[in-house]
């Protein structure tokens, strides 16, 4: 099969795999269950492969819980930092459970759920980010129940409570002490539940993390509380398994060399562009030659970074940059109106399959 035309996401379901057989390590070892966090990564046409190895899926909204029952299928965690009437209605025909935002939505829609598992989110006032603007703790934050009086008041409402204080958390100890002090905090509250879960932002699929200890943790945990216990790994799950392709429509000279992609950091790799962060080139491989590489938008800072490169770049060479699945693949926009991305798999017996292509009547449509 000739090879799809750039700018296109290329998943590899090899490097997939790699982290979903971590993720069933964690799971036999620790009895803990994962879920697809769908806010991160919801690219359908690999969840038959995914969901070999995960538990089923949670949501942020009644879109995205119904794609993971459409697709995913398995258990169906329906989320949302706000519900309304009709959507609580509508979810609750086929998720396996509701988690509300704050017990005034607990209260509000609870006759509406049709008798299904209520679990209610917990801010336990201890977060691991690096950044405030993802900081579930962060100072004024509207992400779950502060009050453990109010908690214990409602509790007889529920069959579980969610905490997810992580973001991008690859340091063990500081993920073990915390839920050491949730723990402690919250233990009379635990020993009336049936599940609880931890959320996602552990980056235990990272190379050299201490998976037996974290494990041995998590088993600890659900013991001690008798209690099912859930992670909701995103990025875990899918990290390092994909890229952008792209090609080098020009460079131009400004002090230094800068070459324009048929890609956009705004349009199709915005996590980077919100957090300030780079990705990474996975080719041409790093050097001695720098550059600049930016995309092909009208905004002046629409640059992906400034690299070392083995070679310098010119007109027509190919530069695929790192990790374009994870909070990437969910935002990608129709920002100057640019072309669409097509999404393509890479799969487990090497075959190479384009799953998506966009088109104007896509971006027309998306519009009115």
């Amino acid at each position: 099969m000739a090879k799809p035309t750039t700018p296109y996401y290329l998943i590899d379901e090899k490097k997939l795999l790699r982290n979903l057989k971590i993720i069933q390590q964690v799971r036999e070892l620790s009895g803990a269950k994962s879920v697809l966090a769908l806010k991160c990564f919801s690219t359908w046409s690999v969840f038959p492969l995914m969901s070999q190895y995960m538990d089923g899926t949670t949501s942020s909204s009644l879109p995205e819980a119904r794609l993971g029952y459409e697709k995913f299928g398995k258990e169906v965690h329906a989320y949302s930092v706000g519900f309304t009437r009709q959507e609580v209605r509508e979810v609750s025909t086929f998720a396996d459970m509701v988690i509300f935002n704050s017990i005034s939505q607990l209260k509000q829609y609870a006759r509406e759920t049709r008798g299904l598992p209520l679990g209610l989110r917990v801010n336990p006032g201890v977060s691991h980010s690096h950044y405030d603007l993802a900081n579930p703790a962060r100072r004024y934050s509207r992400l779950g129940v502060i009050s453990l009086a109010a908690l214990k008041e409602v509790a007889p409402l529920l069959s579980g409570v969610m905490f997810h204080f992580n973001c991008e958390n690859d340091e063990f100890e500081s993920f073990s002490s915390a839920l050491d002090a949730i723990g402690e905090k919250y233990s009379s509250l635990l020993k009336k539940m049936e599940w609880v879960s931890l959320g996602g932002g552990l980056s235990f699929t990272k190379k050299g993390y201490p998976l037996k200890q974290f494990c041995r943790k998590l088993k600890a945990f659900r013991e001690e509380f008798g209690v099912e216990l859930y992670l909701e790994p995103g990025e875990a799950a899918i990290t390092g398994c994909a890229e952008l392709v792209t090609t080098v429509l020009d460079v131009v000279h400004n002090e230094m060399d800068t070459a324009i992609l048929d890609a956009s950091m705004e349009a199709h790799m915005l996590d980077h562009l919100i957090y300030r962060t780079n990705p990474k080139v996975n080719a041409p491989a790093s050097g001695r030659y720098p550059v600049i590489i930016a995309g092909r938008s009208c905004l002046a800072g629409d640059v992906f970074g400034q690299f070392s490169l083995k070679k310098k770049l010119k007109t027509g060479d190919q530069v695929h940059l790192a990790d374009a699945a994870g909070y990437t693949m969910v935002k990608k926009n129709w920002f100057n109106g640019l072309p669409m991305p097509s999404i393509c798999v890479k799969r487990l017996n090497g075959k190479l399959e384009t799953v998506r292509r966009f088109s104007y009547k896509d971006y027309l449509e998306g519009l009115s």
